[in-house]
């Protein structure tokens, strides 16, 4: 009998062990989901409270929202390539088209600038969707091809016949609705918007689809994922963002020429900022587009010649062979040194 009841007690003595071995995972599955909740709080609350006392401390509202601009331009350029591995050297189009929807919108509909820069990133996210065939090439095709298409859009707000509908090459001015103030606290609002579009993104399904896509698209699409549609969808937020940058552009400048907003190294300096920072991360664009723009905005306006180079340098660099930015080699490191610790304590 002492042997049965023994016998008896081995199974609910298991039971237990691995009753409390799954309350152990889930605790520990709760602490790294809070973790990673306080982590992209914090990616998003950080960088919107500093840009808004930034200019109690700091007087050139100008450099700041450019900042800002970049910011959201380099998370935008992260959506497109760091998630679907697409770069997009004429992201500059669906800017320029921003700021001309935005403008237009002002002069001729009477709109809120508010209420106009929304219209100015619906239009660049519409304008998107006009050039998805573009998304059918892969690699430098769809680099220079993406190139093209922002040449296009260039050529045709610029051409002198338009003049009555986009004010063609001769500049446009919406100085009427002026307001440092109010652009300023737009910036901070798209700043925060563009980085939490990109937690939401790598949060979500589509990030997880997105991500999949990027490693083999053929294997993604035998899973049941939709190549065409979830690409597509990057594609659209994309230019959506950029088509913001370009309003809020517009608003803090008020007066600009279509070679302003269409300007090559627009897309350049996104781009750069987001592999010198990390594609696929959230603060990597942020990183890189405070440390490089900032450092631009003291050395490469009086010698551009030089900054011209070394962004090209970083482009080529960072893609072969550190694709996970700076974020990446840092997170790479504090994993090495807790591995270290860890093996010496042990």
């Amino acid at each position: 009998m002492r042997s049965e009841e023994k016998l008896g007690d081995i199974p609910a003595k298991s039971g237990d062990r691995q009753m409390t071995d799954k309350g152990q995972s889930l605790r520990g599955l709760g602490s790294l989901l809070k973790r990673r909740n306080l982590k992209d709080l914090l990616a998003v609350v950080v960088p919107v409270v500093i840009f808004s006392l930034a200019p109690h401390f700091y007087s050139n509202e100008i450099l700041l929202i450019s900042i800002m601009i970049y910011v959201a331009l380099a998370e935008g350029v992260n959506i497109i390539y760091g998630f679907t591995g697409y770069l997009p050297f004429g992201y500059v189009g669906f800017y320029g088209v921003g700021a001309y929807a935005t403008s237009l919108a002002i002069l001729d509909f009477n709109l809120p600038p508010e209420v106009s820069i929304i219209v100015g990133g619906a239009i660049s996210a519409l304008v998107a969707l006009v050039l998805m065939p573009l998304l059918r090439l892969k690699g430098s095709y769809f680099a220079i091809a993406t190139l093209a298409a922002a040449e296009a859009l260039y050529a045709i707000i610029g051409n002198p016949s338009l003049k009555s509908i986009t004010q063609g090459p001769y500049g446009i001015n919406i100085g009427s609705v002026y307001s440092s103030g109010g652009s300023y606290v737009v910036a901070v609002v798209l700043l925060g918007l563009s980085i939490l579009t990109v937690i939401a993104v790598k949060r979500s399904k589509l990030g997880l689809a997105l991500r999949a896509i990027k490693n083999d698209p053929v294997s993604a699409s035998l899973s049941g994922v939709n190549v065409v549609v979830e690409r597509t969808k990057a594609w659209l937020i994309s230019a959506a963002i950029a088509g913001l940058a370009g309003g809020v552009f517009a608003w803090t400048i008020t007066i600009f020429y279509p070679s302003a907003v269409f300007d090559i190294s627009i897309s350049v300096f996104a781009i750069v900022f987001a592999l010198f920072g990390g594609v696929g991360t959230t603060m990597g664009p942020v990183i890189g587009a405070v440390v490089l723009y900032g450092l631009y905005s003291y050395v490469g306006v009086t010698q551009p010649q030089y900054f011209q180079l070394i962004f090209g340098a970083i482009i080529v660099v960072f893609v072969l062979f550190v694709p996970k930015g700076i974020v990446g080699l840092l997170g790479t490191a504090i994993n090495r040194l807790g591995s270290l610790g860890q093996r010496q304590r042990g």
